[in-house]
């Protein structure tokens, strides 16, 4: 029933761009003929996106899901264009034509901007796709702590975070991402969360590079929503056999120099709906640490922020967002989370929110790139 819901959906929205934009396009028989294919391809290949993974033959299955996400970023671009067209259009109409300058008619201009909608979406999935493939770039930033220990003065952490290793997102994606980690020689490594979409059977060999991970404290891992959607108990028990340390609302203390840092980690915010004991507490997760240590939190989420605060934490580094992935669903970030990139502060508290390593559902990143993060502890005055 749900499969069907979404096929039908999918057919109104393309219906819907097909009724706006291809009788403007009635001086060019052919290629009304043939956008019009491509809006009924997207229709049928969008819904594949979330139902290809039920396909257990491979590569097929990979390669439906990939589609249907090529395509959905593309009709995205498509319907957003496609309103502003109607915009456009409809303040041509009431202040009459030829305030743009763009055409001589009104028809003209119709059928102007309707290719300007299938021209503009088709470079921005295209862009957006060379964007989303290429190894993220190192992105540095300076946290400043109050009363930091001289010991700890430049204490580094290597931040990645949504990755989403799955039908798009190969072994040969985030094998160079580890590289980078490795090159930047940090005293820890912190993924937060949403690092694979599928299960541990699937992917397991495409998650292994994360083995490799080098730094002078050991790569700590931290869930999102995604590994609950995929097998959490699974994949953690992977991560583990890889050595990385997942922290499930608990904390260790390593000690930098003869001086303790708290690392701690809290299960994602919506955890407890899949398992009532992975419930995300900040306040049991620094239990019993030092209480005059600098403390880390590792949150998937930038709304664990509020109780991380309350508990005492100094820096939260959380993922989540993507930073909007791509424009301008940025614009909807804020009405789930209080944060969405970036450094910001929290009362007494630093959060650091990355846009993401690697990408979800779309292949498409557009003024919101991908990053991995290295953050230096640096004291205050």
């Amino acid at each position: 029933m749900a499969k069907m819901t979404l096929l039908l959906l999918s057919v109104l929205l393309h219906g819907f761009l097909g009724w706006r934009l291809l009788p403007a396009l009635d001086a060019w028989p052919a290629a009304q003929w043939g956008l019009g294919a491509l809006l009924a391809l997207s229709a049928a290949l969008v819904p594949m996106s979330f139902y290809a993974r039920r396909i257990r033959r491979q590569p097929l299955s990979d390669r439906l899901a990939t589609a249907g996400f090529l395509f959905m970023g593309w009709f995205s671009s498509m319907f957003v264009l496609t309103l502003l067209r109607e915009v456009v259009l409809l303040l041509d109409t009431l202040v009459g034509h030829g305030w743009t300058g763009l055409a001589s008619t009104s028809a003209e201009l119709a059928g102007d901007m309707a290719w300007a909608v299938f021209t503009g979406a088709a470079l921005f999935t295209l862009v957006g796709w060379v964007n989303a493939r290429r190894t993220a770039q190192v992105v540095k930033v300076d946290v400043p702590i109050a009363g930091l220990p001289k010991a700890l003065q430049g204490f580094t952490i290597a931040q990645i975070s949504d990755i989403h290793v799955g039908p798009t997102i190969k072994q040969v994606y985030l094998q160079p991402i580890v590289q980078k980690v490795n090159q930047l020689k940090a005293d820890m490594v912190a993924i937060t969360g949403d690092l694979v979409d599928g299960s541990v059977r699937d992917l397991a060999p495409h998650v292994s590079p994360l083995a490799e991970l080098d730094s002078r404290h050991g790569t700590y891992f931290v869930t999102g929503n995604h590994e609950y959607y995929s097998g959490a108990h699974g994949w953690i028990d992977e991560l583990r056999r890889l050595g990385l340390r997942v922290l499930l609302n608990e904390h260790v203390v390593v000690q930098h120099d003869v001086t303790p840092v708290v690392i701690a980690g809290v299960t994602d915010y919506t955890a407890h709906h899949f398992d009532p004991s992975h419930r995300s507490d900040p306040h049991a997760a620094v239990k019993g640490a030092p209480a005059d240590a600098v403390k880390l939190l590792l949150a998937h989420q930038p709304r664990s922020a509020q109780a991380a605060e309350e508990a005492g934490f100094h820096l939260q580094l959380s993922g989540h967002t993507h930073g909007g992935q791509f424009w301008p669903w940025r614009l909807a970030v804020p009405l789930q989370q209080p944060f969405v990139a970036g450094l910001k502060r929290l009362k007494r508290m630093w959060i650091y929110t990355s846009r993401g390593t690697g990408f979800w559902g779309p292949p498409k990143r557009l003024c919101a790139p991908s990053e991995i993060t290295l953050l230096r502890l640096v004291g205050t005055d």
